[in-house]
């Protein structure tokens, strides 16, 4: 069952994101060589209690952890280590919280200091392909709208989706319903309607598409060894468009977001 938040709901579930994108902005800021991903694991941890909030993933069919780091190859769900960050490594953080009953989820990925050319251009292409998913979440659209976007992006800019992993439905769980695919033809699945909260979040490769899942059970990783980037968003589908609610300090629409991930 989709649900359709009022706007009450949509209020606490703003509070709850802006936690988790408080927190993830600082992470991003401390991720540099040196530093291991089981400091950033702490150090979230820290912040998100601090503020009141639960970290949503620790616990979570038995994750050990506050957030989900992985590094170069690593696609998402990596668990963190002592293994210290290097330069020319990119690292994607992956973190929601629980404060008020209501769930909050947002995903990054940084380079530790200079990195190849490709990741670069890797990481540009996956943040800017979540805002083109973003922009075309409206009431009438369909859930596969998002998917196509994304997936054309991508691909146009030789690069592969991620087609084992999906984007979800977050409200007083942290999965809902619909699953959002980041593939796939438009037109198709549930029409979107105001007051349903999304979690937006391409996951994609430099090389090929597929993955395989590390003994661990936990870590997913790219079968060729290419790299991997995942970015994410919360938003919330506004009468006009959606709002997103995982930008730190700030509430916008559809077009300055937009504007936003275009730069």
């Amino acid at each position: 069952m989709i649900v359709c938040r009022s706007s009450v709901e949509v209020e606490k579930l703003r509070r709850v994101n802006q936690v988790v994108a408080r927190v993830l902005a600082e992470l991003r800021r401390m991720a540099a060589p040196g530093v291991t991903t089981e400091d950033i694991d702490r150090e979230a941890e820290r912040q998100v209690r601090a503020a009141g909030a639960v970290p949503a993933f620790k616990g979570y069919h038995g994750y050990p952890a506050t957030v989900c780091v992985s590094v170069n190859e690593q696609v998402v769900h990596g668990i963190p280590s002592a293994r210290p960050l290097i330069e020319g490594d990119i690292l994607s953080i992956d973190m929601g919280a629980q404060l008020d009953g209501y769930f909050g989820d947002c995903a990054v990925t940084v380079p530790i200091g200079r990195v190849s050319p490709e990741a670069a251009k890797l990481l540009r292409v996956t943040e800017d392909a979540l805002f083109k998913g973003i922009e075309v979440v409206k009431p009438g659209a369909r859930v596969s709208d998002i998917g196509a976007a994304v997936q054309g992006y991508v691909e146009a800019n030789g690069f592969s989706v991620v087609r084992e992993f999906v984007g979800h439905g977050i409200g007083t769980s942290l999965h809902e319903e619909p699953q959002i695919a980041n593939y796939g033809p438009a037109g198709r699945g549930p029409r979107l309607a105001e007051g349903m909260a999304l979690a937006i979040e391409p996951m994609v490769n430099a090389g090929k598409a597929a993955v395989k899942v590390l003994a661990d059970g936990w870590t997913a990783v790219t079968r060729d060894g290419s790299l991997s980037a995942h970015f994410e968003h919360t938003v919330v589908v506004t009468a006009t468009g959606c709002d997103i609610l995982t930008l730190a300090g700030e509430t916008r629409t559809t077009g300055q977001a937009l504007a936003m991930g275009d730069r």
